[in-house]
């Protein structure tokens, strides 16, 4: 039998009614509690990180569980994390960048609903992560939830209620859990040993363009933030105004040294700086890096991690551009 570490760090799952709303209160021993069958999947060793609202949860935190997961990687077969749904996909995103090829299962899982309640989906995703993650062919970083499996650079929570909280964008899903089955739709050859990080660099800002968009923001941004992400309309178009002022704007932030990505608004299908005029401008004078089918949870994460490592622009696109866990299709 498999032996599986269960990290918990808050979340919805772990909530308990307060005077100020629903907070965590759970701890990792009481959620085992709540599944007595997860002695019959694997053996269970529980710990607590912290016990946040996952809108609490960034770079601090990441590194925490990082930097865990590094120390007690040899004594496990396999982790599971139980995080809150609003920043799991930004957490996992992160985890895939600070450990990269891991032949062992990182699982993450929560809960739109807290494990006390009884109309729950608690216990099913955290029985389902146990699963999971005690299964062979399982590894690297996903996110287990509703029966589906997802690779964490791909994951987005798109509802904020019901149960099918997330999705894995332009990319299949790695399998599903049916009554305790796991039907893999997508398997791979393990890596042979995982690469550890332990430094990102917080001061990465996402601009999303809004018909009117100023350009002077840009001075701002220059003087507090390493890089920007821009979140341009449809393919990725930049609004070319009369004035000029955006796109010059643009341009001294990237001669400053900064870095620029560029994505587009719409969830599904990417970016393409090649088709129209208003993104070809950008993609052919300024230094942008294109990110395609990213995720902005993968965007985000990335440069953090790339920007950890270093701060010469043209190492930061080459880290950022080498494909990572299926983030680069």
């Amino acid at each position: 039998m498999k032996n599986i570490c269960l990290l918990a760090t808050g979340g919805t799952i772990a909530s308990k009614p307060s005077v100020q709303g629903l907070t965590p209160g759970i701890t990792s021993q009481e959620l085992l509690e709540y599944v007595p069958e997860a002695a019959e999947i694997c053996n269970v060793h529980a710990e607590q990180l912290f016990n946040l609202d996952s809108s609490n949860v960034h770079v601090p935190q990441w590194l925490e569980i990082a930097g865990y997961l590094e120390d007690h990687y040899e004594e496990y077969d396999g982790f599971v994390i139980t995080h809150g749904t609003d920043t799991m996909a930004y957490s996992a995103a992160a985890l895939s960048y600070l450990i990269q090829y891991s032949p062992k299962p990182i699982v993450m899982t929560g809960s739109q609903k807290s494990i006390y309640e009884r109309d729950t989906d608690a216990r099913r995703n955290l029985l389902d992560a146990l699963r999971y993650a005690a299964d062979d062919h399982s590894q690297g970083v996903d996110i287990v939830f509703d029966g589906k499996a997802i690779i964490g650079t791909r994951a987005r929570k798109m509802r904020t209620r019901s149960f099918n909280a997330f999705s894995s964008i332009d990319y299949p899903e790695l399998a599903v859990i049916q009554e305790g089955r796991i039907i893999p739709y997508i398997e791979a050859p393990k890596p042979a040993s995982p690469v550890f990080y332990r430094e990102m660099d917080d001061r990465v800002f996402v601009l999303r363009m809004v018909p009117g968009q100023d350009g002077s923001v840009f001075d701002y941004l220059t003087a507090h933030y390493d890089a920007v992400v821009v979140e341009g309309f449809g393919m990725g178009g930049i609004p070319l105004y009369e004035d000029g002022s955006l796109f010059e704007a643009m341009k001294r932030f990237s001669q400053a040294g900064h870095i620029l990505v560029m994505t587009t608004q719409v969830p599904h299908e990417g970016s393409d700086l090649g088709i129209y005029q208003v993104g070809v401008k950008v993609k052919s004078e300024l230094q942008m890096i294109e990110a395609h089918t990213m995720t902005i949870e993968a965007i985000v994460t990335k440069l953090m991690w790339a920007l950890g490592q270093t701060k010469d622009p043209e190492r930061v696109r080459r880290l950022f551009c080498r494909p990572v866990a299926k983030d680069l299709l």
